[in-house]
């Protein structure tokens, strides 16, 4: 349990491994330390893992970087992004490699990284009323932490009320998954506002996309497949 009288440090890659479970108080701040490549810092709940990130509208859940004063606004110049990593979630729905399985872009691959499954009722818990700051961290490569990263993320998971912002790769991403969304807002990320791939096939209402005129990708980069190309399930998001 995490409660709103702590702030909570993510030194280095923070794993929520398969039977715990994370509670999040409203209202809690976690911040997460600088660092690159194999010191970057993260939060990743495994497949078979839950987070009830139970924040409120007059309480939210931040999710930022070590450096940021939240009291201030004006505290950092911005832009400013790659401060560390973002938050990760992993399940066990249906994606659409050859496999069935993938291990998450943007950290190094071992058997945590590892998402996908059969179970499109997966459950990975609740992330609601949360706001994801200043993050996006480069492991190398090119490869950037995304803001809100989803793999396999299965529709028995809650997520609505979430905010990314100043991040330095997409704002969120999905890699397959059938989970619903609401109300999602990309604010001033550094590629693209919402990005899926490897078969989604959510349902989605509500969401907002501002960025600035000096950087920053598209709206959205929606694709099908990886490996192959024309793997199945088809991606096929509803998106109102």
């Amino acid at each position: 349990y995490w409660t709103a009288d702590h702030t909570y440090i993510l030194d280095g890659f923070v794993y929520v491994e398969e039977g715990a479970v994370l509670n999040i108080e409203a209202g809690t701040v976690i911040k997460g330390m600088p660092g690159q490549g194999e010191s970057a810092s993260a939060l990743i709940i495994c497949r078979g893992a839950k987070i009830f990130a139970e924040g409120t509208g007059d309480a939210p859940i931040i999710f930022t970087a070590q450096s940021d004063d939240v009291t201030d606004p004006y505290d950092l110049e911005l832009p400013a992004s790659n401060l560390w990593g973002g938050l990760i979630v992993l399940g066990y729905a249906d994606i659409n490699t050859t496999d069935e399985t993938g291990n998450i872009e943007g950290i190094p691959v071992e058997y945590r990284t590892t998402y996908g499954g059969s179970d499109d009722d997966d459950n990975s818990g609740v992330i609601r009323y949360v706001s994801i700051r200043h993050g996006g961290t480069d492991i190398g490569s090119g490869k950037e932490i995304n803001g809100l990263t989803l793999g396999a993320v299965g529709h028995g998971t809650t997520i609505e009320y979430v905010e990314v912002f100043n991040n330095n790769d997409d704002g969120f991403e999905w890699f397959g998954g059938t989970v619903n969304c609401k109300y999602l807002v990309s604010a001033f990320n550094a590629d693209d506002a919402f990005d899926h791939d490897e078969g989604l096939t959510s349902k989605m209402q509500f969401l907002f996309a501002i960025q600035d005129e000096n950087f920053g990708n598209r709206c959205g980069e929606h694709d099908g497949g990886t490996d192959p190309e024309d793997g199945m399930p088809y991606a096929y998001p509803v998106i109102y």
